[in-house]
C-alpha cells in the first residue's frame, strides 16, 4: 500500500489501520509505505526507514525510540 492514509480524516486513518490489522490477522503480508508514522508503527511488525532510497534504520516498532524517530524523521 502506498500512503493509504494521505489526506484522510483521523476517523478514516483509524479505519485504514483496522483493515491492515484485519489483513495481518488473516495471515496476509502487507508492505506499507506511509508518512503517518504513528499509524505505521501501530500496525507494523517490522520498520524500515529510508532516506534518499537507502535504508538508514531497521527494527521492530517498539525499538523505534524517540531518538530514532527524531533523528531520521524529525518528530
Amino acid at each position: 500500500m502506498d500512503e493509504p492514509t494521505e489526506g484522510l480524516s483521523p476517523l478514516m486513518v483509524r479505519q485504514v489501520a483496522q483493515v491492515v490489522e484485519a489483513l495481518k490477522a488473516e495471515g496476509e503480508t502487507v508492505l506499507l509505505a506511509e508518512q503517518n508514522v504513528q499509524m505505521a508503527l501501530s500496525v507494523a511488525n517490522r520498520v524500515y526507514i529510508l532516506e534518499h532510497g537507502e535504508i538508514v534504520w531497521e527494527g521492530r516498532p517498539e525499538e523505534a525510540t524517540g531518538t530514532v524517530l527524531h533523528r531520521y524523521l524529525g518528530i
